[in-house]
């Protein structure tokens, strides 16, 4: 069935549709990263595990979400986000709550950080496809918000993870995270989150919805999966933002070990997760408003060198290394922010889920190689000095290679956030004449007017 009628809507701000799709996020696989380092100690003490192998179960939900997200991928542009946010959320809340209950054998303890990653993979790339299809003037920092809300879970999740562990052990810790996982996101994805002109037959979207006496086309301008990966904007991209994952994600999960080891407190270590969030959520937020305005290859390079000046300062006192963690925190927040924004801008939205899945896949990978390096330096070097100079010759390969994606391919339309406000199905029509028409007009042609 290729149409279906337009029903009656009810009116609500898109910007709901943010709020609900940032708030189930929160407290999703963002949440387990947030916290893993938290847990890092408490497990070596109960189990007696290497720290490689407490920090390698990121690694190993890592490629779990990997494997979730190739599987997502070829879901989200065919089924209704809820469709696929509701189980993902659910089956991941139900794996974290596993981690808890298994013995200390190193083999079991993998298998569920494993489905942590596979099905978190299916939560975020449905909710930003939601958010992106709703905003295109703003999209940047729609999609900043939306980070944004999650850098505050990032914040925040540290200190009610702590508070757990101190109060019920590690075990159970998970336990009441998973109860938490679970209730708010189905909440808020149930409430709140939904795509613009999102028509489907049971859970499969349609490409043409009737109104009145005319149809109208849902298709989305942009590349297909197989012409994406014919272009070098498509490797940039997934390469260069793979890169800050290799640095940033290995820095925050070895983060309370490593100023542990460098003279701070156990808890002044945890106070920096908290910064790092709350850095995150500033970046976020502040670099969504600067990319909708600045390009994103001349704000990108920036914010990705900007965790080499905070390597250098990573050191006591608490001060210090508070500042230092900031700039890292700061770069992660903006990156949240890039990837959706040069995605749709250098491909387009046609195959935004096919397209962005792999490119996170690779981003993801990225994270689970940092996490795994620093492990190693420490394990095998004693300590994690030689490796933070790897580190900063990275991130500058990935600025590099964001900095020559060159012009934007779809940039954004005149007009169209209000528009879609108003009436998704006259946005829906505009966007199909982009699509019809192969070639993105100049958004002065494409300017939309008011009522």
């Amino acid at each position: 069935m290729s149409s279906v009628p337009q029903p009656a809507v009810r009116r609500r701000s898109p910007w709901w549709v943010v709020v609900g799709a940032g708030t189930a996020n929160a407290v999703g696989p963002q949440m387990y990263l947030a916290t893993t380092g938290l847990f890092v100690l408490p497990i070596v003490e109960d189990t007696g595990f290497s720290r490689t192998t407490v920090t390698g179960a990121y690694s190993v939900a890592a490629v779990g979400m990997v494997i979730g997200l190739v599987i997502v991928s070829r879901l989200v542009d065919r089924y209704a986000a809820r469709y696929i946010l509701v189980p993902g959320f659910v089956l991941f809340a139900a794996s974290m709550a596993t981690i808890g209950l298994v013995p200390p054998v190193e083999a079991i303890y993998f298998i569920p950080c494993f489905f942590v990653g596979l099905f978190g993979g299916a939560t975020a790339v449905p909710a930003t496809r939601a958010v992106v299809s709703w905003f295109d003037n703003n999209r940047a920092l729609a999609v900043g918000v939306v980070t944004g809300i999650i850098g505050l879970g990032a914040a925040l999740g540290p200190v009610l993870a702590g508070a757990l562990i101190n109060g019920v052990g590690w075990r159970q810790a998970y336990g009441y995270l998973a109860l938490i996982a679970a209730l708010v996101s189905v909440t808020m994805v149930t409430r709140f989150v939904r795509a613009r002109a999102e028509q489907h037959v049971r859970g499969r979207l349609v490409q043409e919805t009737h109104v009145g006496d005319r149809d109208v086309s849902l298709q989305l301008p942009g590349l297909t999966f197989g012409e994406a990966l014919r272009t070098r904007q498509f490797w940039g991209i997934a390469l260069g933002l793979g890169m800050v994952g290799v640095v940033v994600v290995g820095l925050q999960v070895h983060l309370v070990p490593m100023m542990t080891d460098r003279g701070l407190s156990s808890d002044q270590a945890g106070q920096l997760l908290v910064i790092f969030g709350l850095a995150s959520l500033v970046g976020r937020v502040v670099g969504g408003l600067i990319i909708d305005r600045v390009h994103g290859s001349v704000v990108g390079p920036i914010v990705m060198l900007a965790p080499i000046a905070g390597m250098f300062f990573l050191e006591p006192p608490f001060s210090t290394a508070a500042v230092a963690v900031g700039f890292i925190g700061i770069a992660f927040g903006i990156e949240g922010d890039l990837l959706a924004l040069l995605v749709t801008r250098y491909l387009g939205t046609r195959s935004f889920g096919q397209i962005i899945g792999p490119v996170q896949a690779m981003f993801i990978l990225g994270s689970a190689f940092g996490p795994l390096l620093l492990g190693l330096s420490y394990d095998e070097l004693g300590s994690y000095d030689p490796v933070i100079p790897v580190l900063m010759g990275v991130l500058v390969v990935g600025a590099v290679l964001i900095a020559t994606l060159g012009r934007y391919v779809y940039p954004a339309i005149n007009g169209f956030d209000q528009l879609a406000a108003r009436d998704e199905l006259a946005a829906a029509e505009v966007l199909s004449g982009v699509a019809e028409g192969h070639d993105t007009p100049a958004p002065s042609d494409r300017l939309l007017g008011r009522p």
